[in-house]
């Protein structure tokens, strides 16, 4: 799936603004063939959630409408108009002039359709969408779902989040009206091969089409639009001399345009940013350009004030230079598919992604009896209740289908804190991991983050895996405050996945404590800035020994909204900067830290 964007052939429409807005009580009808029975406006891209004052507006679970208009300028009704939605959180139902057009279930991952059959002539096009914020055990994310009927005899839907992070919902990123001509360009998939040894890189382009053309022209441009490489085809290769690679922290992005011809006139055009660099896995390390690359970073969320987890470019552009200045190169894009604004950004920055699927909450019980996980036949309900793996195929094509070509992803993450200790794992995780092998035309290396209960005797996925990563809050959840005995731990199990799997790179995804900016303790108490400093120190001091240990990722970036509970004070305090971006103390220490780690040979 390509990117929507304005080229010699194809031109693009923003449809963000304000758009009616009502959330569906479901006590009258709401037909799409008339206009919104309301006057009510939200901004789109954004999360609905947060920009009214109405409590009501922002827990409700089930239904709202969107709406807008548009028109279309007469020289373009003769191009292929699509209709393109970056996201519809979870569920869309999509309607132009009152008749329905498309429908796309996965809040996350782009889908479009074309519209030119809807479109009325010369005038004022008025476009509908019906959302559902629901989440069940066939959804991903993994929501707890029930309904009741209250005493007026209305149904009453309730949703319990099976994960820790506010279930924001809505338009959540831009929605626009992109053209081509009738014949067009599809899809593009690059496939860089480099040669170390004379410094050439070898790229692989395949354009598919819908049409017919004469011929397909393909050239690669270096950063100052020099034409470097060119051919015809296609399934057409490539071939550059004095590459210049795509480096963590230091990007170079050569720009692949393909253009379609017809009697030596072009017809279509489009050009795809594209660095030219390589990953691999190998004896224990994690190596980009066959160098042995060490992560800095964090998970993090999309989640900003008033925003939610909509778009939102100044915020995505600032938590960059700060990662940067804090020496990170990489961040995991937990737990769904970011926007792909952001991976652009990624891509320009240098900045290493794990792009992780919206598989989370794949456990339906819980508990720190790890004994009872030793035993091979331990099995909770999971695999039995949970309906998801058909969720899970589908997420798993469309963010293979969306990001392939950016240089940022070196990894895939199938899912996230799944019950991979029970019974019945296995079985659901091998075809969706031999699904991600078959899709990626650049071959990366997939993972999945493990929780706490899975550990090397317990886990029985690991073998799925080509890269080991911990989710552990020794000294947190267990333990609390310990951070001798979460020390002892730490180091203990790490030896012990390394003595296992002496192939497979160890990196932790998660591992922090909630911190309460401005809280302080001479003893260094939990949620104080002291401790969280200490706990810091603690696990760096561990990493530091494991010779297989490629990375740290701590969680999280910064402070995120959740659902209530007694354990969060308006959401998660584990960011290292609060939610408004400002610094913890403990930032000073990691920066030291990451600044002076190289981001290569640090482990040779």
């Amino acid at each position: 799936m390509l990117y929507p964007t304005t080229t010699a052939s194809r031109t693009l429409i923003d449809l963000s603004g304000l758009w009616k807005f009502m959330i569906d009580e479901e006590t009258k009808s709401i037909t799409p063939t008339k206009p919104l029975p309301t006057e009510d406006v939200i901004s789109v891209p954004a999360s609905f959630n947060d920009q009214t004052a109405s409590k009501k507006i922002r827990e409700h679970v089930g239904y709202v409408w969107y709406e807008t208009h548009f028109s279309i300028a007469k020289p373009l009704l003769n191009q292929r108009l699509v209709l393109r939605f970056g996201s519809a959180t979870h569920e869309a139902w999509v309607y132009l002039n009152g008749e329905e057009i498309t429908h796309h279930k996965g809040g996350f991952t782009p889908f479009e359709v074309q519209i030119n059959d809807y479109l009325v002539d010369g005038g004022v096009n008025r476009l509908t969408v019906k959302l559902s914020n629901m989440l069940d055990y066939s959804t991903l994310p993994v929501g707890n779902y029930s309904e009741s009927v209250d005493e007026n005899g209305h149904k009453v839907r309730k949703l319990d989040e099976n994960f820790d992070f506010f279930n924001y919902a809505g338009l959540q990123r831009p929605v626009k009206i992109y053209t081509t001509p009738k014949d067009y360009i599809d899809d593009i998939v690059v496939v860089p091969t480099v040669n170390f040894t004379d410094g050439s890189a070898d790229v692989r382009v395949t354009t598919a089409v819908s049409g017919q053309f004469d011929h397909i022209e393909v050239n690669i441009l270096d950063e100052n639009g020099k034409l470097v490489g060119q051919t015809d085809g296609t399934d057409a290769n490539v071939h550059l001399e004095n590459v210049h690679l795509w480096q963590p922290l230091n990007a170079y992005l050569y720009t692949v345009r393909v253009t379609g011809y017809q009697e030596d006139e072009p017809v279509d055009t489009y050009s795809e940013p594209v660095g030219i660099r390589q990953i691999e896995v190998k004896n224990g390390q994690f190596l980009i350009n066959e160098e042995p690359f060490y992560f800095k970073g964090f998970g993090k969320h999309e989640d900003s004030y008033i925003h939610g987890r909509g778009f939102n470019e100044p915020v995505n552009v600032l938590d960059i230079h700060l990662m940067k200045d804090m020496g990170a190169n990489s961040f995991r894009t937990s737990h769904y598919p970011y926007s792909e604004e952001m991976m652009r950004l990624c891509d320009r920055e240098g900045i290493v992604v794990i792009d992780e699927t919206p598989a989370v909450g794949l456990m339906v019980s819980f508990g720190f009896d790890l004994s009872a996980l030793e035993r091979d036949d331990y099995e909770d309900d999971t695999w039995k209740s949970l309906k998801t793996a058909d969720a899970h195929k589908q997420v798993i094509q469309e963010i293979i289908n969306r990001d392939k070509n950016h240089a940022c992803v070196v990894m895939w993450s199938i899912a996230n804190e799944a019950a991979t200790f029970s019974k019945g794992a296995h079985e659901y995780f091998k075809p969706l991991f031999d699904l991600a092998r078959k899709l990626d035309p650049q071959k990366r290396p997939l993972t999945y983050t493990s929780i706490m209960m899975a550990n090397p005797r317990s886990d029985k996925c690991i073998d799925l895996v080509d890269v080991i990563a911990l989710n552990r809050y020794y000294g947190w959840y267990l333990n609390t405050g310990d951070l001798k005995t979460a020390e002892k731990l730490t180091r203990n199990e790490l030896l012990e996945y390394q003595a296992k799997f002496p192939d497979k790179p160890i990196m932790y995804t998660e591992y922090g404590a909630d911190t309460v900016a401005g809280l302080h303790s001479n003893y260094g108490e939990p949620f104080s800035e002291e401790f969280q400093e200490d706990y810091y120190r603690m696990a760096s001091k561990v990493f530091d020994e494991i010779h297989n240990f490629v990375g740290e990722q701590l969680w999280n970036f910064a402070d995120f909204q959740t659902k209530f509970g007694i354990q969060r004070v308006q959401g998660n305090k584990k960011g290292i900067f609060t939610r408004a971006r400002e610094p913890k103390m403990v930032v000073r220490y990691l920066k030291n830290r990451w600044t002076t780690i190289p981001n290569f040979g640090y482990k040779k």
